[in-house]
């Protein structure tokens, strides 16, 4: 197939990523979220495009650098894919300063606002020049970029003040300061006094511009300015080949390498002098740099999500109370629950606790004989280390697989795993060439019958935090056709010569790619005899060129396709003749929707399965994951009204289509169907109900 069809058919990932962050940005604008968090998906937005551009642009780059072409794998050339993206960014930026300016007027509704260093009163202006006495001034460091012989070298998506010092009067030039803002140390928000009932936000930035006279006194200039300047840079570890070195140690080096890696975006305060500008840029090599986004007087807007709402006292999402699962009975044993039914763990409606819970049980339970898990990120303070700590202390074989390369959180990781050492667990290196991406727990526990082995396998990460706002589902179970697959798949982590078969779990990169063909296949062979034929499947992302020629395939069969992906979607929907019979929509509401869900007809005996894996290439070819069966009929059930729940939501649902216009889903239902509040009611009034035993 040409890469001009392939265009037509696909879109390229990272335009369809910046179509989702549309979303998010859509949140901060809808009047109907509570304000404090549409200030906080303000954050979110600005959040994500810098990973966006630490990574993908980054990656995008470096293949044009290269000389690169891949226009059948990006569904365009690097360099065309490049100027997408930054005509959407900038189109972007000026919708997120709107929603912004919005925000802010709705702020002044409620007696609150933001005054810069100009429009302070005197008692403020005491406030101020106080607090950056004690608390600020200390801890900058301004560099005279006129006297230094090299320019100071910028790190990656941190807030710098440029500084102009000029004097009408003198016959030399301007003189150039840069200063660090020191953000990771002091909150970007501070509140000044109230006059009357009146609240007064400044940000730091400004209150190092209120100070700019005191730092620059000895220069005598009359006019001092600061304007904000940002770099983003490459975040692709560079792992090296040396066969002498560890692991552990190529990471470590890695990780030293990326906060030099090259500039994929500059974003600047569009009211710098350009003298100053043009200075900067060519001391940073970037006259001829692509991604130069000029921004207003603030960046980093990614520190909305640390917004002081407490002391505004400002409405927000309420926080609903974790649902009990109806099998798990206070002060009774997880283990018991589990062996009575299989257990369908959904956060965060369920609490995420259920699982620390029966971690700590395993660690003090003599008849526990042994834990592995695999861990990709975790919590700042994790319990989940501090059981399987426990669960080692007490004698237990503890065998954990942490994943170094999880982005982003390799220093976390790399601590993790010393700590978990020096408690002697034993940590698995995992598989080389494959990031062990699965989310699995297996607990062998000597009971009357022998061995018995408890299994869970979950969507998302063993994080307590991230359990709160992240949407997973997770598999509790003792069935040995299982569990004793689980079991074989510690065995490869362990010796990854030996690959095993596997008939229940759908195990990345083995099975996983071939068994969904077979499936996708089986719904059109029974769509071409005239049977019923569907395909329900909920994940983040849809990338994969091979999965959606099948799914294409599968529609123009007949099969009906009813997709929710969150982020990336490449497949396009719709389309006559091609995809007429895909139907996809998108939700982004107060959780993030993170678990994976498919559902296959199969000609009346439905299979449904839970997973890790997204349809990416990544996932499917380079990634240890799995797909776990669900065979208990009433957790079946309970699976597919979650999916027909989400289906029908009329609220946050977004629809995917050709245009990647973001409209919002309308449906026949004269009622308003909103998924996330709808499965709290669902799940509160099934969990109600006794289990059947």
């Amino acid at each position: 197939m040409s890469a001009n069809k392939n265009e037509k058919k696909f879109v390229n990932r990272e335009i369809s990523w910046l179509s989702f962050n549309e979303r998010v940005l859509q949140e901060a604008s809808d009047k109907s979220v509570p304000l404090i968090e549409r200030i906080k998906f303000l954050g979110i937005y600005s959040s994500n495009l810098d990973e966006f551009f630490s990574v993908r642009v980054g990656t995008i780059k470096r293949m044009h650098d290269a000389g690169i072409k891949a226009k059948s794998i990006l569904y365009g050339t690097p360099r065309e894919i490049l100027n997408e993206i930054q005509r959407i960014v900038i189109i972007q930026r000026d919708k997120f300063e709107n929603i912004f300016t919005d925000i802010t007027k709705e702020l002044e509704s409620k007696h609150i606002f933001f005054v810069n260093e100009m429009q302070l009163n005197r008692e403020q202006s005491e406030f101020v020049k106080n607090y950056f006495d004690a608390e600020v001034r200390p801890r900058l460091v301004p560099l005279m970029l006129n006297y230094i012989p090299t320019f100071p070298y910028l790190k990656n998506q941190v807030i710098y003040l440029a500084v102009y010092l000029w004097r009408s009067t003198a016959e030399e030039k301007p003189l150039y300061s840069l200063i660090e803002l020191p953000a990771n140390i002091l909150p970007r928000f501070i509140l000044l006094p109230n006059i009357n009932k009146r609240r007064y936000i400044i940000m730091l930035d400004d209150i190092i511009r209120f100070g700019l006279k005191d730092i620059f006194a000895n220069f005598q200039h009359e006019r001092i300015e600061a304007f904000t300047i940002k770099l983003t840079r490459d975040a692709e570890l560079e792992i090296d080949d040396d066969v002498r070195k560890s692991f552990f140690e190529k990471i470590s080096k890695s990780l030293k390498q990326r906060k030099m890696g090259q500039p994929v975006r500059f974003v600047y305060d569009r009211n710098i002098p350009r003298d100053l500008l043009d200075f900067i840029l060519r001391s940073l090599e970037l006259s001829d740099f692509d991604n130069l986004i000029p921004g207003g007087r603030y960046h980093n807007a990614r520190d909305f999500i640390k917004f002081p709402q407490m002391q505004l006292n400002l409405p927000s999402y309420k926080i609903k109370n974790n649902i009990m699962h109806r099998t798990i009975k206070q002060h009774n044993s997880i283990f018991d629950a589990i062996k009575e039914n299989d257990i369908l763990l959904y956060y965060p409606y369920h609490s995420f606790h259920h699982i620390i819970d029966l971690l700590r049980e395993a660690a003090i339970d003599p008849k526990v004989k042994r834990i592995k898990m695999t861990l990709y990120r975790l919590a700042r303070n994790s319990s989940i280390i501090n059981a399987l700590i426990n669960a080692s202390r007490n004698g237990k074989d503890v065998t954990v697989v942490i994943e170094l390369q999880a982005r982003f959180d390799e220093e976390a990781n790399i601590e993790w795993t010393q700590k978990l050492e020096d408690y002697n667990v034993r940590i698995l290196d995992g598989v080389p060439g494959l990031k062990v991406h699965s989310k699995l727990c297996l607990i062998d526990r000597i009971e009357d019958e022998g061995m018995i082995q408890y299994a869970y396998i979950g969507t998302g990460n063993f994080n307590e935090s991230t359990a709160k706002i992240y949407a997973d589902h997770g598999l509790l179970t003792v069935d040995n056709q299982i569990t004793g697959e689980v079991h074989r798949l510690f065995k490869f982590l362990e010796n990854n010569y030996k690959t095993y078969n596997y008939k229940h779990l759908l195990v990345a990169p083995l099975n996983m790619r071939t068994k969904l063909n077979f499936l996708i296949k089986n719904e059109m062979k029974n769509a071409k005899a005239g049977k019923q034929a569907y395909i329900y499947v909920k994940i983040n992302s849809l990338v994969d060129t091979k999965i959606m020629e099948k799914l294409y395939k599968a529609s123009q069969a007949g099969v009906k396709i009813k997709m929710i992906v969150r982020g990336i979607c490449s497949l396009i929907p719709g389309v006559q003749g091609l995809s007429e019979n895909i139907e996809i929509i998108s939700i982004v509401d107060k959780y993030l929707e993170h678990s994976r869900i498919y559902i296959f007809c199969n000609d009346g005996n439905e299979l449904f399965y839970i997973s890790s894996a997204d349809l990416m290439v990544r996932n499917l070819d380079n990634r240890v994951e799995v797909a776990a069966p669900i065979y208990d009929p009433m957790i079946q059930q309970e699976l597919k009204e979650l999916f027909n729940i989400q289906f029908k939501d009329n609220t946050k649902a977004r629809i995917i289509n050709k245009s990647r216009d973001n409209q919002y889903q309308k449906t026949k239902s004269l009622r308003k169907c909103r998924a996330q509040e709808d499965i709290y009611t669902f799940l509160e009034k099934l969990n109600s109900t006794p289990a059947k035993t």
